[in-house]
């Protein structure tokens, strides 16, 4: 802004002076203070401007300076009206300077009040004094200015007010405000005289920056610790951890205002510590102490995070009573509180009824509607938005994740990529989170190469995160490339890494990972040990998996909870030791679930133990009437010994309470595409480029020596028609499907939502022999990856 330039309307109001300089003067001083008070509107404070300058006494400057004051004082003169009549008055003195430049800084334009006080040094005008450099010290304060601020302090020394303190403590203020505490705190031991503003500003510095040390002892050298000293150190306790100190602060003030029950509330709000913050503001409520929308966000978050929604009805009742419920911080809190406690007709009630929304308000009724699971709704009004930010999308995109809408949780990424919107930490592991559900690795390395090009910092969570997708699409180099590159790793880093080796076959250095775990100070936690039995259980390592199980109980003082007991189970039963298995399940000290009986069951299947099998999946189909997978196996076990009669009573039951078979699903990601394929599924658009290429796989198998395993096939069919039926299953089809879309050496990503069949694993590993390509399947357990005609299970799975 050019203060030289002087616009239209004072150009006309000068030349109107000028006309009028030999009127007789029909204004003086005691009109004018009559007149003036009486302004209700611009109106009429511009018909005494006029006749201010009409008749010259525009001239008289503390006439001038009474209009100015009057006209930065009052609410409906705009800020730029005031700078006009600045503009015509001549030979201004200090005092209107400083007027103008205090209205500036009242009116959040500081950097105006700024660039009016260079002019003032420009043109050299007397009158500067010690309210003149608080005024522009505050303006640099408010824009964070250290290097402005600096030049403020020296010129307060050039003209001598370093030793008034009202100047001394705006320079410290302005310091402390900017981070500098090094010159704050040498100008505040230096200052020969120091009053109580002067001992807050330097402990609002440390307080601002979290030094609790240094506030601490400020604190207590303090001459009179006055209530805006002590809740600020209530403030700096709390949001430090110091609970304790800041409860025992509270209790030894004399004099407590509203603020210090707010910050007491805010402090047990901050650490956690939900029904103590709400007991207290029951207390305050009890003492009759004023409460403000400060105290009750803390309090509603409280009440949030306990789901105590009629403790928040109240806080909304008294809020009402108040007149404070119109506040928009208050109706966002509100809903918060509402759409958390399950209560979205509330919450939806008062975004209807909001008559000043913002942005919070939109997103908190989208992350509402997320949580009580109404997804299509929370969509509807997402695209009802008439503005959205980051936090919109990546709450929308974060709840279809925790949905598992995961396709849409991709389509939606990239509309926002379309719209050029930066996603933050939040939306990246939501969508890596989704590409690890889909397969869409190519996806996931994109994402990965973008937190490389922009410079994220990779933080635990995204680390983690950006692991546990790539062990889970087989990528084990990838995976470790991402934790060795981590500066910070949590114990979810390396559960990742444990797990994730795990599943792909590599169990020693799975278990190597674990030592190398503990050896870092990383404390185990159970997850850790379900990657760990995992690894055992996957390559029958029973007494490894018996010492790391007692290791669990007896060194990390962890209590197996049911599905530690359940990988136990299913490390004995893989193993052949069915009956020391079952007698596990009848030792376990909680009711074993119908996964653990379930793993007997598969033991029971693959080491053909037929009539404990039957014991077994009768008892489980007792237990869950409704379970899918207990009916197949409990069939599959009749079949394989040809007993139709029984396979057709446990699809009788089947239909009886109405159980349908989970349909195989196998997904693979092609050129940046997940296509998904059903066992019989004829409906792909490259069906017949896919059953030529089942053909040939068909026959390049025979030449490899392949016999289809039609044991399994639960129908009373011929062979030929069971072999048909062996070779349309899910992940067949997705094979064939890639050995036509994925260009060599491109391995053959697929993830089964089932575990694999005996007959398809034999297959892919003559297939990967047969067509010289590797080919990774991951099934509802583990990994296999296929190469050169043996997997990486070494066929114990």
């Amino acid at each position: 802004m050019n203060f030289m330039k002087v616009n239209p309307l004072s150009s006309a109001l000068k030349s109107n002076l000028n006309k009028k300089l030999t009127s007789k003067p029909t204004l003086n001083l005691s009109i004018l203070e009559t007149h003036l008070p009486k302004c209700q509107n611009l109106n009429h404070f511009n018909q005494i401007l006029s006749q201010m300058i009409l008749t010259g006494f525009i001239r008289d400057t503390f006439a001038a300076s009474r209009v100015l004051k009057f006209s930065t004082d009052s609410p409906f003169i705009h800020i730029h009206h005031s700078f006009q009549i600045f503009n015509i008055i001549e030979n201004p003195n200090g005092f209107i300077w400083n007027t103008m430049m205090r209205a500036y800084v009242q009116r959040n334009h500081p950097e105006k009040a700024i660039l009016l006080y260079k002019l003032m040094v420009d043109k050299n005008v007397g009158g500067r004094d010690n309210y003149t450099h608080p005024i522009v010290v505050q303006a640099c304060a408010i824009r964070l200015l250290d290097f402005e601020g600096k030049q403020m302090h020296n010129h307060v020394l050039k003209m001598g007010f370093d030793s008034d303190v009202y100047v001394q403590n705006t320079l410290i203020n302005m310091y402390a405000v900017c981070g500098n505490m090094g010159d704050a705190r040498k100008l505040f031991d230096e200052s020969p005289v120091l009053d109580s503003v002067s001992w807050n500003s330097i402990l609002a510095g440390y307080v601002q920056i979290g030094d609790v040390e240094n506030a601490k002892c400020v604190y207590e050298l303090m001459p009179g610790r006055n209530t805006i000293a002590s809740n600020s150190m209530i403030v700096l306790l709390g949001r430090t951890g110091h609970v304790i100190e800041a409860c025992q602060l509270f209790n030894e003030m004399l004099e407590k205002d509203m603020v210090s029950w707010s910050a007491l509330i805010s402090c047990y709000e901050q650490n956690e510590m939900y029904g103590e913050a709400l007991v207290m503001f029951m207390k305050m409520k009890a003492k009759g102490i004023m409460v403000d929308e400060v105290v009750v966000v803390s309090s509603l978050s409280a009440c949030a995070h306990l789901l105590a929604v009629n403790t928040g009805k109240m806080i909304h009742g008294l809020v009402v009573k108040i007149g404070i419920e119109s506040y928009v911080n208050l109706q966002n809190a509100f809903i918060y509180m509402y759409s958390t406690c399950g209560d979205i007709i509330a919450a939806e009630k008062l975004f209807n009824d909001g008559c000043h929304l913002d942005q919070i308000s939109w997103n908190s009724m989208i992350s509402g509607y997320l949580k009580c699971g109404s997804v299509e709704i929370a969509k509807e009004l997402f695209d009802s938005m008439p503005n959205k930010d980051i936090v919109s999308w990546s709450a929308m995109i974060s709840g279809y994740a925790q949905h598992d809408h995961f396709s849409e949780t991709l389509a939606l990424f990239q509309e926002m990529q379309l719209e050029g919107i930066r996603p933050d930490e939040t939306t990246l592991v939501s969508v890596i989170s989704a590409c690890t559900h889909l397969a869409a690795l190519d996806l996931g390395k994109w994402i990965h190469a973008y937190i490389k090009k922009n410079g994220l910092k990779v933080n635990v969570i995204l680390g983690t995160t950006l692991t546990d997708m790539y062990m889970k699409c087989g990528c084990m180099e990838n995976a470790l490339e991402v934790f060795y590159g981590m500066e910070e790793k949590g114990v979810s880093t390396w559960n990742a890494l444990i797990l994730g080796l795990a599943i792909n076959g590599l169990v020693d250095k799975s278990l190597d990972m674990f030592f190398e775990m503990k050896k870092c100070g990383v404390v185990p936690n159970e997850i850790t040990f379900m990657g760990v039995l995992g690894a055992c259980r996957h390559m029958g390592l029973v007494d490894e998996g018996r010492r790391h199980f007692n290791s669990m109980i007896q060194e990390h003082k962890i209590e197996p909870n049911v599905k530690h007991y359940g990988c136990m189970v299913d490390l004995l039963g893989r193993a052949g030791m069915l009956k020391e298995a079952e007698e596990l399940i009848e030792s376990m000290p909680m009711a074993p679930d119908v996964a653990t009986w379930g793993a007997l069951l598969g033991a029971c299947k693959k080491h053909d133990e037929n009539e404990t099998g039957e014991r077994v999946g009768r008892k489980l189909i007792e237990l869950q009437p409704d379970h899918d997978g207990f009916h197949v196996l409990l069939s599959n076990i009749y079949a394989s010994k040809g007993n139709w009669d029984d396979v057709l009573e446990v699809r009788g039951t089947m239909i009886q309470h109405r159980v349908v078979k989970t349909p195989g699903c196998s997904m693979i990601e092609a050129n940046g595409v997940v296509h998904e394929f059903l066992a019989g599924d004829k409906t792909h658009p490259w069906i017949n480029e896919i059953e030529d290429k089942l053909d040939e796989m068909a026959k390049k198998l025979k030449m490899e020596g392949y016999v289809p395993e039609t044991n399994e096939v639960s129908l009373d069919i011929d062979q030929e028609e069971k072999e048909t039926s062996l070779f349309r299953h899910s992940e067949k089809l997705a094979i064939a499907f890639g050995l036509i879309a994925i260009i060599p050496p491109t391995p053959i990503r697929i993830i089964k939502n089932l575990r694999i069949c005996n007959d398809c694993h034999a297959a892919a590993k003559l297939i990967s022999r047969a067509f010289d390509r590797e080919i990774v399947v991951r099934d509802r357990h583990r990994f296999h990856h296929f190469k050169h005609g043996s997997c990486s299970c070494m066929d114990y799975w």
